[in-house]
């Protein structure tokens, strides 16, 4: 049986720095759990355009295509501002998207313990919080038609179309209750089906697509509802669905509950290839923050995560991803803070290279 293969596509910014600290936890799970991946790498965004001249060599998408699952680290940065909009660094992600046909996007809101006061809300209203949002990502009104800019009478409109398909929304429907049976077994869906047919037809689709699910508690709730509910009491939730629109600004907001960017994974999943497992890219939330590459201020953890995310979406490895999150955890009760957690006086950061052999450190000791 051949080992797990993974694509690492460290991007721009500080994407290499984070990914070196995943590569350091892979090494660690092979020497030490005997669990081998088959690990390669290419260029992906502004790093592509610079040896390519485009943000993803055809190449490169064929091998994204061929392997279990995809790291990416981030994109973008100053240098590729003035560039053309077909090849700027955000193009090769949006394709990596777009022809691997990563229809569900799962962020996850989790606040560790020892964070819980970096939050903008009371520690008693997100300590504990651990919720997931399943934003369908390949439809919408961030596609539809027609759209653009456009003359009517004599002044100009801008025009998007929110369009959604019964089979679009089934999937990421089934998607998330498939989620909720591994976790706590509830979905709440979110629309707007008050003034919106397309939040009329998600909600006549995800209501349908639950009673195939009937361990699962189907709720629905409007989006604008959602939002208040997320900030009032989080808690409350366990699975969110929603469409791309409303889950782009959902997640967004649930992750602000958690403190800090720097802490947020993300998991892209599709359809099932041969051997079952869905394609996926795994990439953490935060951008390639070109302000501090290079100078060992980034937070690795979000992409640390991400790879945990991996081990239990992609290789149905849960209790070695519980291992990796517990790691994580003790790492930050210990009080290991990079730049970006600094909130209490008279503790200094560490590098990141250093909150790296922090969590490996804590791998070990787990042992």
């Amino acid at each position: 049986m051949s080992n797990p293969s993974i694509l690492i596509l460290p991007g721009d910014g500080i994407g290499p720095e984070v990914m070196t600290e995943v590569r350091k936890v892979i090494t660690w799970f092979g020497e030490a759990r005997g669990i081998q991946f088959d690990v390669s790498e290419d260029l992906v965004g502004g790093a592509a355009y610079d040896k390519h001249g485009v943000p993803l060599a055809d190449a490169t998408m064929a091998k994204a295509q061929e392997v279990d699952a995809v790291l990416l680290g981030a994109v973008g940065g100053p240098a590729y501002d003035n560039l053309d909009f077909s090849v700027k660094p955000e193009r090769g992600l949006l394709r990596l998207r777009k022809e691997m046909d990563l229809y569900a996007n799962l962020r996850p809101a989790q606040c560790f313990d020892a964070l819980a006061d970096f939050s903008s809300l009371k520690r008693d209203i997100v300590a504990g919080l651990d919720i997931m949002i399943l934003r369908e990502l390949t439809s919408g009104v961030y596609f539809g038609e027609p759209r653009g800019i456009f003359e009517e009478g004599n002044e100009r409109v801008g025009i998007n179309t929110q369009r959604y398909t019964e089979s679009e929304i089934e999937r990421a429907a089934r998607s998330a209750f498939e989620l909720a049976m591994r976790r706590n077994k509830k979905v709440c869906s979110m629309e707007k089906a008050n003034v919106m047919e397309s939040g009329i037809l998600w909600r006549e689709v995800t209501t349908r697509v639950g009673q195939d699910y009937p361990e699962v508690e189907l709720s629905h709730m409007y989006a604008d509802n959602g939002a208040m509910q997320l900030v009032r009491a989080p808690k409350q939730f366990d699975v969110i669905l929603t469409d791309n629109l409303f889950g782009d600004i959902l997640s967004d907001c649930a992750a602000m509950l958690t403190g800090s960017l720097g802490m947020l994974p993300s998991a892209s999943l599709g359809a099932p290839m041969a051997n079952g497992r869905p394609k996926a890219m795994y990439e953490p939330v935060h951008g390639s923050a070109p302000d501090i590459a290079g100078q060992g201020k980034a937070n690795p953890i979000a992409c640390i995560l991400s790879f945990a995310m991996a081990l239990r979406y992609s290789f149905d490895m849960g209790d070695e991803a519980d291992r990796l999150e517990g790691a994580i955890e003790k790492v930050l009760a210990d009080g290991a803070r990079t730049a970006d957690l600094l909130g209490e006086e008279g503790v200094d950061p560490i590098s990141t290279s250093e909150m790296g052999d922090a969590v490996v450190a804590a791998l070990q000791a787990g042992l």
